[in-house]
């Protein structure tokens, strides 16, 4: 068989000239494509960091809608953000949603008053003033309880434990669930030893009770914090109190569990923030020269609003879990919502929003297009999921 010839194919030729000569090409050929690629990697480098700072470093205005979500009794309803979706509750019932607006299920009540309390893991809807608590995961029901008094103040551990402050003129009662509604703990406040009750929280693992009272002794204030382990580590104590700590003149109204060793209290002129599990130990103590207007935290950090005395706007403060302030900036408007998502700060009140970032950056001072029930960052560039009377609105920040 013979060779078939090939048609349109050439032979390039190397350069010719001697062995130096053709070295000497060769380098500046290659010295020449070094440079093309260098010059192409630093417009890419420059126009990466002007998108980055177009994007991280601008204060947008306005929002456009990018995609809206049916959702049935939307107008009806509160919402919070919990396990990658939404809580969804109002008199008649509570649900879960994911990021599209789909329920995936779906529990009927009747209660007067709901109020929601969540962590990462678990999320408990109770009766404010009456007598049921449910308790739910991101995969639905996993218990409901029934309290004998009034149902003052709630909250949730990761693994469900429930712990709720039981009003009672005399004796009020600081109380225990697990999901089946069976009492762990049972501790009766002594009203003239500790005072009043004013909030509750609880550790990750449930064996950790934070409680704050308020104590009034001839006209003045005292707040007390005490925390009690119920586990092994405080069998030895007495009360099973393993840290005490007393506030004059102040009101400790909030604490909080932050991560499974970081826990905080806030009164209206002060916080402190304490670490340990066995041991409770007294990280930092700030005492703010203004009043305190709002709070939100994360597992990582405590955002603060400050009203400024004499003067027109707010300050916002963000600390981490050492108590070292890692945002400071001044800003105007006043909101009734404030929120950590991320490394995000977020504030609302009807349509006014503002959001910043944990570097202080103002990322949005502007309207949404409908009174906001809840606001969630979501995957892309500055795009949001809105909770509204309409029901879930995807936004993006626009000039």
């Amino acid at each position: 068989m013979g060779i078939k010839e090939k048609r349109n194919l050439h032979v390039v030729e190397g350069y010719k000239g001697s062995a130096e000569e053709k070295m000497q090409y060769y380098k500046e050929r290659i010295t020449l494509n070094l440079r093309k690629n260098v010059v192409i990697a630093i417009i890419v480098l420059v126009l990466g960091i002007a998108l980055f700072v177009t994007v991280n470093f601008k204060t947008y205005s306005t929002v456009t809608v990018t995609d809206t979500y049916s959702v049935a009794g939307a107008a009806d309803s509160s919402y919070k953000e919990f396990g990658g979706g939404i809580l969804k509750y109002s008199k008649d019932g509570i649900s879960y949603l994911n990021m599209s607006g789909e329920e995936q299920w779906n529990y009927p009540y009747q209660i007067k008053t709901p109020f929601v309390e969540t962590n990462n893991v678990s999320a408990a809807v109770a009766c404010k003033g009456g007598n049921d608590i449910m308790i739910f995961q991101k995969d639905g029901m996993k218990g409901e309880i029934k309290t004998t008094l009034p149902i003052e103040k709630l909250t949730i551990s990761e693994q469900g434990i429930v712990s709720v402050i039981l009003k009672n003129e005399s004796s009020p009662k600081v109380i225990c669930y697990d999901t089946a509604g069976n009492i762990l703990v049972e501790h009766n406040v002594s009203l003239p030893g500790m005072g009043y009750p004013m909030d509750v929280a609880i550790s990750a693992d449930g064996e950790i009770l934070q409680v704050s009272y308020l104590y009034v002794y001839e006209g003045k204030l005292l707040s007390k914090v005490a925390y009690y382990n119920f586990g092994e580590a405080g069998q030895s104590e007495k009360d099973y109190q393993i840290a005490y700590k007393e506030y004059e003149n102040t009101v400790i109204a909030t604490g909080f569990y932050m991560d499974d060793r970081t826990s905080a209290v806030v009164g209206d002129n002060c916080m402190t923030i304490f670490k340990g599990n066995e041991k409770i130990e007294e990280v930092a103590t700030i005492v703010f020269d203004k009043e305190i207007q709002s709070i939100g935290h994360s597992d990582k950090y405590i955002a603060v609003v400050l009203a400024n005395s004499g003067e027109t706007g707010y300050e916002l403060r963000m600390y981490n879990k050492s108590g070292k302030m890692v945002t400071n900036e001044v800003f105007s408007g006043n909101y009734r919502n404030i929120k950590i998502s991320g490394n995000q700060i977020i504030m609302y009140d009807g349509k006014e929003c503002a959001i910043f970032l944990k570097s202080g950056v103002q990322k949005l001072e502007g309207q949404m297009l409908s009174n906001i029930m809840e606001i969630i960052p979501v995957s892309g560039i500055n795009k949001y999921a809105v909770m509204n009377a309409n029901g879930m609105e995807e936004v993006r920040l626009v000039n």
